[in-house]
Protein backbone atom coordinates (compact mmCIF):
# COMPACT_ATOMS: atom_id res chain seq x y z
CA UNK A 1 0.00 0.00 0.00
CA UNK A 2 1.63 3.79 -1.08
CA UNK A 3 1.49 6.10 1.37
CA UNK A 4 -1.06 8.19 -0.06
CA UNK A 5 -3.03 4.72 0.06
CA UNK A 6 -2.22 4.77 3.45
CA UNK A 7 -3.35 7.97 4.62
CA UNK A 8 -6.73 7.97 2.75
CA UNK A 9 -7.52 4.49 4.41
CA UNK A 10 -6.90 6.20 8.02
CA UNK A 11 -9.25 9.14 6.90
CA UNK A 12 -12.11 6.63 5.77
CA UNK A 13 -11.16 4.76 9.23
CA UNK A 14 -11.41 8.00 11.38
CA UNK A 15 -14.92 9.26 9.31
CA UNK A 16 -16.35 5.42 9.79
CA UNK A 17 -15.42 6.15 13.97
CA UNK A 18 -16.81 9.73 14.16
CA UNK A 19 -20.03 8.66 12.19
CA UNK A 20 -20.34 5.85 15.03
CA UNK A 21 -19.81 7.91 17.96
CA UNK A 22 -22.22 10.56 16.63
CA UNK A 23 -24.90 8.11 15.97
CA UNK A 24 -23.94 6.60 19.37
CA UNK A 25 -25.19 9.35 21.13
CA UNK A 26 -28.13 10.45 18.89
CA UNK A 27 -29.57 6.61 19.75
CA UNK A 28 -29.03 7.73 23.55
CA UNK A 29 -29.83 11.58 22.78
CA UNK A 30 -33.37 10.49 21.22
CA UNK A 31 -33.98 7.75 24.32
CA UNK A 32 -33.46 10.60 26.54
CA UNK A 33 -35.33 13.04 24.55
CA UNK A 34 -39.01 12.62 26.00
CA UNK A 35 -37.58 12.73 29.36
CA UNK A 36 -35.89 15.74 28.37
CA UNK A 37 -38.03 17.67 31.48
CA UNK A 38 -37.53 15.68 34.10
CA UNK A 39 -33.99 15.26 33.42
CA UNK A 40 -33.98 19.39 33.73
CA UNK A 41 -35.42 19.05 37.00
CA UNK A 42 -32.89 16.61 37.89
CA UNK A 43 -30.12 18.92 37.34
CA UNK A 44 -32.29 21.69 39.13
CA UNK A 45 -32.95 20.43 42.00
CA UNK A 46 -29.79 21.47 43.99
CA UNK A 47 -30.76 24.76 43.67
CA UNK A 48 -34.68 24.44 43.88
CA UNK A 49 -34.30 22.47 47.31
CA UNK A 50 -32.11 26.16 49.00
CA UNK A 51 -34.98 28.40 47.67
CA UNK A 52 -37.62 29.01 49.80
CA UNK A 53 -41.10 27.52 49.95
CA UNK A 54 -43.45 28.51 46.88
CA UNK A 55 -39.20 29.34 45.29
CA UNK A 56 -39.25 28.86 41.92
CA UNK A 57 -36.96 29.29 38.78
CA UNK A 58 -38.12 31.71 35.62
CA UNK A 59 -37.45 31.96 31.86
CA UNK A 60 -36.87 35.14 30.69
CA UNK A 61 -36.73 34.81 26.84
CA UNK A 62 -39.15 32.70 24.77
CA UNK A 63 -37.29 29.64 23.31
CA UNK A 64 -35.69 29.11 26.50
CA UNK A 65 -38.43 26.42 28.11
CA UNK A 66 -38.12 24.38 25.06
CA UNK A 67 -33.96 24.62 24.51
CA UNK A 68 -32.45 24.67 27.95
CA UNK A 69 -33.88 20.99 28.50
CA UNK A 70 -32.86 20.30 25.32
CA UNK A 71 -29.00 21.13 25.83
CA UNK A 72 -29.56 19.53 29.20
CA UNK A 73 -30.65 16.22 27.51
CA UNK A 74 -28.12 16.81 24.92
CA UNK A 75 -25.52 16.60 28.14
CA UNK A 76 -26.85 13.77 29.75
CA UNK A 77 -26.41 11.67 26.49
CA UNK A 78 -22.89 12.60 26.43
CA UNK A 79 -22.35 11.30 29.45
CA UNK A 80 -24.39 8.23 28.93
CA UNK A 81 -22.69 7.57 25.58
CA UNK A 82 -19.35 8.09 26.73
CA UNK A 83 -18.10 4.98 27.00
CA UNK A 84 -19.08 4.37 23.55
CA UNK A 85 -17.31 7.65 22.74
CA UNK A 86 -14.02 6.87 24.02
CA UNK A 87 -13.94 2.81 22.57
CA UNK A 88 -14.27 3.92 19.26
CA UNK A 89 -11.03 6.66 19.81
CA UNK A 90 -9.63 3.73 21.54
CA UNK A 91 -10.43 1.22 18.26
CA UNK A 92 -8.59 4.10 15.88
CA UNK A 93 -5.23 4.58 17.81
CA UNK A 94 -5.07 1.22 19.16
CA UNK A 95 -3.79 -0.37 16.16
CA UNK A 96 -1.01 2.60 16.08
CA UNK A 97 0.51 1.27 19.23
CA UNK A 98 3.04 -0.91 20.86
CA UNK A 99 1.63 -4.21 22.88
CA UNK A 100 3.44 -1.88 26.09
CA UNK A 101 1.89 1.02 25.28
CA UNK A 102 -1.59 -0.37 24.80
CA UNK A 103 -1.23 -2.27 28.23
CA UNK A 104 -0.49 1.46 29.81
CA UNK A 105 -2.96 3.80 27.78
CA UNK A 106 -6.14 1.18 28.39
CA UNK A 107 -6.24 2.07 32.25
CA UNK A 108 -5.63 5.95 31.69
CA UNK A 109 -7.81 5.84 29.68
CA UNK A 110 -10.62 4.09 31.90
CA UNK A 111 -9.50 6.22 34.53
CA UNK A 112 -9.80 9.76 32.90
CA UNK A 113 -13.23 8.96 32.29
CA UNK A 114 -14.37 7.79 35.39
CA UNK A 115 -12.55 11.16 36.99
CA UNK A 116 -14.12 12.86 34.78
CA UNK A 117 -17.90 11.65 35.98
CA UNK A 118 -16.40 11.42 39.45
CA UNK A 119 -15.81 15.31 39.18
CA UNK A 120 -19.23 15.69 38.18
CA UNK A 121 -20.48 13.86 40.73
CA UNK A 122 -18.57 15.66 43.43
CA UNK A 123 -19.94 18.84 42.27
CA UNK A 124 -23.47 17.96 41.97
CA UNK A 125 -23.58 16.09 45.17
CA UNK A 126 -21.57 17.91 47.35
CA UNK A 127 -20.27 21.18 46.24
CA UNK A 128 -23.76 22.86 44.23
CA UNK A 129 -25.74 22.55 47.93
CA UNK A 130 -23.42 24.29 49.38
CA UNK A 131 -23.31 26.80 46.66
CA UNK A 132 -26.60 27.45 46.09
CA UNK A 133 -26.86 27.93 49.92
CA UNK A 134 -24.99 30.28 50.54
CA UNK A 135 -26.54 32.47 47.36
CA UNK A 136 -29.24 32.17 48.82
CA UNK A 137 -28.74 32.67 52.13
CA UNK A 138 -26.92 35.95 50.67
CA UNK A 139 -29.56 37.50 49.26
CA UNK A 140 -30.72 40.75 51.28
CA UNK A 141 -34.22 40.85 52.99
CA UNK A 142 -36.69 41.24 50.41
CA UNK A 143 -35.01 40.15 47.68
CA UNK A 144 -36.19 36.92 46.06
CA UNK A 145 -33.80 34.44 44.42
CA UNK A 146 -35.78 33.51 41.45
CA UNK A 147 -32.50 32.57 38.81
CA UNK A 148 -33.11 32.18 35.20
CA UNK A 149 -32.68 28.57 33.80
CA UNK A 150 -30.70 29.85 30.62
CA UNK A 151 -27.85 31.61 33.47
CA UNK A 152 -28.44 28.38 36.09
CA UNK A 153 -26.91 25.76 32.92
CA UNK A 154 -24.31 27.95 32.00
CA UNK A 155 -23.33 28.33 35.64
CA UNK A 156 -23.61 24.47 36.80
CA UNK A 157 -22.01 23.58 32.88
CA UNK A 158 -18.70 25.58 33.75
CA UNK A 159 -18.73 24.06 37.49
CA UNK A 160 -19.37 20.71 36.04
CA UNK A 161 -16.03 21.37 33.10
CA UNK A 162 -13.92 22.52 35.97
CA UNK A 163 -14.83 19.79 38.96
CA UNK A 164 -14.32 17.55 36.01
CA UNK A 165 -11.02 18.87 34.91
CA UNK A 166 -9.57 18.90 38.78
CA UNK A 167 -10.28 15.24 38.72
CA UNK A 168 -8.09 14.60 35.79
CA UNK A 169 -4.73 15.88 37.52
CA UNK A 170 -3.41 12.33 38.64
CA UNK A 171 -3.54 11.47 35.09
CA UNK A 172 -1.92 14.51 34.14
CA UNK A 173 0.88 13.70 36.85
CA UNK A 174 1.51 9.98 35.53
CA UNK A 175 1.37 11.20 32.29
CA UNK A 176 3.88 13.90 32.74
CA UNK A 177 6.13 11.24 34.37
CA UNK A 178 5.61 8.80 32.03
CA UNK A 179 6.91 11.34 28.99
CA UNK A 180 10.04 12.12 31.35
CA UNK A 181 8.18 15.51 30.92
CA UNK A 182 8.83 15.92 34.63
CA UNK A 183 10.31 13.55 37.74
CA UNK A 184 9.10 12.62 40.87
CA UNK A 185 11.43 14.66 43.16
CA UNK A 186 10.50 17.82 40.74
CA UNK A 187 6.96 17.29 41.45
CA UNK A 188 7.21 16.82 44.96
CA UNK A 189 9.37 20.52 44.97
CA UNK A 190 6.09 22.35 43.08
CA UNK A 191 3.71 21.47 45.77
CA UNK A 192 3.34 25.18 46.52
CA UNK A 193 3.08 25.96 43.73
CA UNK A 194 -0.03 23.44 42.89
CA UNK A 195 -1.69 24.76 46.56
CA UNK A 196 -1.49 28.09 45.56
CA UNK A 197 -2.83 27.48 41.78
CA UNK A 198 -5.37 25.07 43.11
CA UNK A 199 -7.01 27.91 45.53
CA UNK A 200 -6.48 30.28 42.60
CA UNK A 201 -8.52 27.80 40.79
CA UNK A 202 -11.25 27.63 43.15
CA UNK A 203 -11.40 31.19 44.07
CA UNK A 204 -12.40 31.88 40.04
CA UNK A 205 -14.54 28.85 39.75
CA UNK A 206 -16.72 29.09 42.51
CA UNK A 207 -18.55 32.11 44.42
CA UNK A 208 -16.82 33.79 46.66
CA UNK A 209 -17.59 32.08 50.06
CA UNK A 210 -14.25 30.25 51.57
CA UNK A 211 -16.06 26.75 51.74
CA UNK A 212 -16.75 26.92 47.85
CA UNK A 213 -13.07 27.33 47.06
CA UNK A 214 -11.62 24.72 49.78
CA UNK A 215 -14.23 22.50 47.86
CA UNK A 216 -12.40 22.70 44.60
CA UNK A 217 -9.14 23.66 46.21
CA UNK A 218 -8.47 20.38 48.51
CA UNK A 219 -9.70 17.91 46.15
CA UNK A 220 -7.30 19.06 43.32
CA UNK A 221 -4.07 19.13 46.11
CA UNK A 222 -5.20 15.32 47.14
CA UNK A 223 -5.11 14.02 43.93
CA UNK A 224 -2.31 15.71 42.70
CA UNK A 225 -0.47 13.55 45.85
CA UNK A 226 -2.31 10.28 44.18
CA UNK A 227 -0.98 11.13 41.03
CA UNK A 228 2.52 11.42 42.60
CA UNK A 229 2.11 8.11 44.46
CA UNK A 230 0.78 6.47 41.75
CA UNK A 231 3.29 7.40 39.52
CA UNK A 232 6.32 6.70 42.04
CA UNK A 233 4.47 3.49 41.54
CA UNK A 234 4.36 2.84 37.89
CA UNK A 235 8.02 4.14 37.49
CA UNK A 236 8.85 1.68 39.26
CA UNK A 237 7.19 -1.25 37.54
CA UNK A 238 8.11 0.30 34.72
CA UNK A 239 12.28 0.28 35.34
CA UNK A 240 11.43 -3.10 36.86
CA UNK A 241 9.74 -4.62 33.22
CA UNK A 242 13.16 -2.56 31.53
CA UNK A 243 15.62 -4.69 33.53
CA UNK A 244 13.93 -7.98 33.31
CA UNK A 245 13.97 -7.43 29.51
Amino acid sequence: MTPTENFIAHLIELRDRLLRTLLGFFLVFIVLFPFSNKIYSLLAAPLLSQLPVGGQMIATAVTTPFFVPLQVTMLAAFIISLPHTMYQAWAFIAPGLYAHEKKFMIPMIVASCLLFLTGMAFAYFLVFPVIFGFIVGAAPAGVAVMTDIANYLDFVMALFFAFGLAFQVPIAVILAVRFAWVNIAQLKEARAYVLVAAFIVGAIFTPPDIVSQFMLAVPICLLYELGILLASLTSKTKNTVVMEN
